[in-house]
Parts: structure tokens; sequence; C-alpha cells
């Protein structure tokens, strides 16, 4: 069953421009085919990316088709919106390597379990740009701009007011541009494009070429630009970007990116970046009000951006990490998830017999050498900064056995707020 996606979106705060107030009405009556370009810059797509990204994921869950256009093509210029310099061009097996990771990234993202939700295509728009020769693109998609037209555009504008001002190269962008809406509308039936509010020129640029070339009627909407509080772009740290592949930030670290959000941006971001009711919403809205120690908001929020970029499972270990590592008790846990946490802390291999007779805390801790000697760990003990599975210990008979383990083999005992050693009971 259809649903209105613009609405949807209008309703969530994705709007900022659209090119005709008619948009709204096409997708309650029709199947509407929708597009956003992915710029191939990086090996990875980041937290920039996830607004598009859930756009035409709502797009999709409201029955229409998305379309996901890789920048094979317009990578190898470079788009200049946004910019105050020139990009660095980025050879052809650079691009290839990085289109592919992101292709990956986006079918994971977006590719539909349910038979119920819209189709997505990815596609490359190098599979027709570097198809063209120069004699064909200036004859085919050059003659229908005005260099008059292109110098007003905001983007243009902005890089000829300053001292680099703009290359030939750069200022061809939105031709490209133009021409993938363009194929996308004669191969595909696309009629909207989506974008950031930085791509408000060259979305209309595409609508005007298709206008003059088709003779029909095609749409674009933007997105606001997104900034925190503190007037900082999304997704920036002082560790650098946060990335949607695992393997350049953890599912952990992009939990506690966003479990740190501050309370002016929380409820939009529930908005923009997770699928919970605006019911719901508006409820942990109250509760920023009346109880922001709790961060419920927050923690929804970082919850659900983890399951649609890393998935439920990697969700629930982020969650449970986050409590360890701020002193919940450990308990019912897996070997493995213990490992996974304290990846980089210490271990000490204990005789595995050890824990079916019962070994003492005072000689755990010298056995691993936390503590310097049994008066030592009994000095730790009396000045209470010693914990078993994130639980004071106060007794320095403390006995460890089968039932004092965190999981099926390990216990982690901590000095302090943030030492960490592991015992594993292994044979």
């Amino acid at each position: 069953m259809l649903k209105n996606a613009f609405k949807v979106l209008e309703e969530r705060g994705f709007i900022e421009q659209v090119s005709d107030d008619e948009l709204s009405k096409i997708f309650e009556r029709e199947k509407v085919t929708c597009y956003v370009g992915f710029d191939p810059s990086a090996i990875s797509l980041h937290v920039g990316n996830l607004l598009p990204l859930i756009a035409l994921s709502h797009v999709q869950r409201c029955g229409h088709i998305s379309i996901g256009l890789l920048g094979g093509g317009t990578g190898m210029i470079g788009d200049p919106s946004g910019k105050s310099e020139e990009r660095v061009l980025l050879s052809q097996e650079t691009l290839e390597r990085n289109a592919n990771a992101v292709r990956s990234q986006i079918e994971r993202l977006l590719k539909p379990e349910n038979p119920d939700i819209g189709a997505v295509m990815i596609i490359n728009n190098a599979d027709w740009l570097t198809k063209y020769s120069l004699i064909e693109f200036l004859r085919d998609i050059g003659k229908h701009f005005r260099v008059g037209e292109m110098l007003a555009k905001e983007s243009v504008k902005r890089r000829m007011e300053i001292g680099e001002g703009i290359s030939f190269t750069e200022f061809s962008y939105m031709l490209l541009q133009s021409a993938d809406f363009l194929h996308l509308f004669e191969k595909h039936n696309c009629i909207v494009q989506f974008g950031g509010s930085d791509q408000w020129g060259n979305i209309t640029a595409g609508i005007e070429l298709i206008r003059r070339i088709k003779g029909a009627q095609a749409y674009g909407a933007t997105f606001p630009l997104i900034t925190t509080a503190s007037g900082q772009k999304l997704g920036k740290t002082e560790k650098g970007a946060i990335y949607l592949d695992p393997n350049l930030t953890s599912p952990y670290e992009f939990y506690q990116y966003w479990i740190n959000v501050d309370d002016k941006d929380v409820i939009k971001y529930l908005k923009w970046f997770t699928f919970l009711p605006l019911s719901y919403i508006d409820e942990l809205a109250e509760s920023v009000e009346k109880e922001p120690e709790e961060r419920k908001a927050q923690k929804a929020l970082a919850y659900e951006v983890t399951k649609f970029v890393h998935g439920a499972e990697q969700a629930d270990i982020a969650v449970k990490t986050s409590e360890i590592l701020f002193g919940k008790e450990i308990s019912d846990v897996s070997d493995e998830m213990l490992e996974g946490i304290f990846k980089d802390v210490p271990s000490t291999e204990m005789p595995a017999n050890a824990i079916e007779t019962g070994i003492s805390i005072i000689d755990a801790m010298v056995m691993s050498n936390i503590a310097n000697g049994r008066s030592a760990a009994r000095r730790l003990i009396a000045g209470g900064g010693v914990y078993l599975n994130n639980k004071r210990v106060s007794d320095p008979d403390f006995i460890i056995t089968r039932e004092s383990l965190a999981s099926t083999h390990i216990a982690v005992i901590r000095t302090g707020k943030r030492n960490y050693h592991l015992l594993r009971f292994k044979n």
C-alpha cells in the first residue's frame, strides 16, 4: 500500500526547499522513483550521509522506489558545492574502490527484506558519463545551459567571490549532475532528486534540463544543513569523522557518538535519524524536559541509529559494552563479548581447576600481577579500590568460585575507575 513519503519526510523535518508544491500530491497518487547521489570520495560513507540514506529508506517504506546513485563519473571532477577550494582529483582506481565499498554499504542499509517495501536500485553514473565524447557532451548537454544562469547559482557565486575562484572543470560539474538526472528520468522514470541544501543549484539545473529536452516536469527537494547545537558539523569529532564502516568506527564508538548528543539536538535527531513514531518521540521530549539526567532520548537515539547501521546484534552489544564500561555489574554475558569489550586490556590465564576449588581474590591479584604482593592487595581492598565484575570487593578473604564468573570462563577485576584485568579460567 502506497503512503505519501513526502508528507512523512515533511512531518519529520527533512524538507528545507522544494521545487514545486505539487510534489506531495504526486506521492499521494502514484508510485514515485527518487534518487540521491553519493560521492565516493572516501572508502566509507559517514554520519553526514545518514540523512539522505534514511530519507531513501522512508521512500521505500512508503512503497515507492529509491535510487542510490554512485558518483563514479562525477567523482572524477568533484562537486564544488560547499567547498571553498578546488578538490584534489582522485585516480580512477581509487574511485572504483571507493564506489564498490559505498555500493555495499547502501545495499546493506536499503536492500528491502519485506516484499511490501519499495525497491532500491544502486547505479554508478560512470556507466554513462564516461561514454560521452567531449563534442557529444557539449552538443547534447552543454547547449542547453546559459553561462549567466550558471554564474548566478549560489555554489558558483561563492567560489567566484574568493581569491581561488573556480576552474572550468568544477564549473562544469553542474552539467554532469544535470545529465545524471536526465539519464535517470529517461531510463528509470525517476522524477525526484533529493539532496543537501548545498545541492539546490545543481538540482534545479537538472529539472530545467529535463524540461528543455523532454518537455516534462521533474522535481527536487533539499534537506537542511545539519550542525550540532554548538555549530559543529555533524559527525566531526576530535578523532575525525564518524564512519559507517565498522572497521573505521567501531559500533561501540558509533553508539557513544549518539549517546553523547546534546539535549538541544536530541529530539530533532530522533526525527531525522530514527524511524520511531512521532508520538513516542514527543514522549521522549517530555523526558528531556522533566528528567534530563536519565538521558532516555539519547539512549533511544543511540540504539536506533546503531541498529539501522550495524544491526540489532551489534546495537545490543554496544549497549552492554557501554553499561559495563560505565560500572554496571557484569553478569550473564558470553566469553566472546567480554573478549571483544576488553580486547585491549591485560589478561591472565588461570589454572582451570582453581575455579572448581575456589581461589582467594588476593591470590588471584598476586598471580596476575594486579598487586605487587599480598599486603598490597589487602591495602587495595581495604581502600575500596577493588571490584570483581564491577561489584566492589570489601572482604579480603573473598573466594572466587564458578558462581563469581561474569561469563563461562572469565572474571573481570577492576582497580580504581578504569584499570581492568581479565582472569581466564580455561583448560
